[in-house]
């Protein structure tokens, strides 16, 4: 009997990689238009019904992408519960959208998008994804306050230029005071920018941190390299000086045993051997010097 066929498992960690590889780029594709379709109406505010309601439809049609595409994770995720507490940001944008006071929540898939894909495209590269989130950011919030502030009584901030400016000294914790929200979403949306404010401060000195401890770092291995280098050559230079002493040893050696050689032949037959004493000589007195 043949052996029974063993089925390809439909979950796993090859499969759910394989799942958002594939999925990356259409939806940050949807997320862009997604945002597209959140500022169009705000930005022009004689916009006709109809395409307000186009852009609704299609605000909406971006977030049922991302619903169905949290499922299909969470389906092909090996361990469900920690992908859920991994992923609590895309579960934010899934449910919070269905209760109607917390609908601004679905401008967060633009960030979670951005977080997924530049997690993996430009990761060890900090400076960039944290000033790509921050636009991202300040552009959203920037909207989302325009949009609750504009008609409401007492506002002060009535254009994208006064949204813009808000943002921009709310989120560096400057805080000028000439323009302020007088909406509860508008100051929800202060409190938010106010924390990533200071997450930001924190990011960006831990960068310089941490780039001032690698040049650090840098110069000092450059320096025990030079030293290692040195070190190294000094100690080239003590073995060959070793070798040469020996080798001058072993000439007197040999030098020595050839005189004595030839004074026993004199002593027997008379022979002659001065001519070897002024070579022995001459060998012998640097050795005798560098000893």
């Amino acid at each position: 009997m043949d052996a029974p066929q063993t089925r390809p498992d439909k979950r796993g960690p090859e499969r759910l990689q394989q799942w958002q590889n594939a999925t990356e780029w259409p939806l940050l594709a949807l997320a862009v238009g997604f945002l597209v379709a959140y500022a169009w109406p705000i930005l022009d505010p004689d916009l006709s019904e109809q395409w307000v309601e186009v852009c609704a439809a299609a605000a909406w049609v971006v977030w049922f992408a991302f619903t169905a595409d949290y499922l299909v994770r969470l389906y092909l995720a090996p361990d469900r519960w920690a992908f859920v507490r991994a992923n609590l940001l895309d579960l934010a944008i899934c449910l919070l959208p269905m209760l109607r006071p917390l609908r601004l929540v679905r401008l967060l898939s633009v960030v979670s998008i951005l977080h997924r894909k530049l997690s993996v495209s430009a990761r060890g590269n900090v400076v960039l994804y944290t000033a790509t989130l921050t636009v991202i950011i300040l552009l959203v919030a920037s909207l989302a306050v325009l949009k609750a502030e504009r008609d409401a009584p007492g506002a002060n901030i009535t254009t994208i230029g006064d949204a813009s400016w808000w943002t921009l000294v709310t989120i560096s914790t400057v805080g000028y005071g000439d323009h302020y929200p007088v909406t509860d979403v508008g100051r929800l949306i202060a409190i938010c920018l106010f924390i990533v404010g200071i997450a930001l401060l924190g990011v960006i000195t831990g960068v310089l941190a941490s780039w001032f401890v690698k040049t650090i770092e840098g110069e000092q291995e450059q320096e025990r390299e030079t030293r290692e280098r040195e070190r190294a050559r000094d100690s080239l230079s003590g073995d060959e000086v070793r070798e040469l002493r020996d080798l001058v040893r072993e000439l007197r050696a040999e030098l020595a045993h050839s005189r004595a050689e030839r004074g026993n032949g004199q002593a027997a037959g008379g022979g002659n051997g001065q001519d070897a004493e002024p070579v022995a000589a001459r060998l012998t007195e640097p050795a005798d010097r560098s000893d």
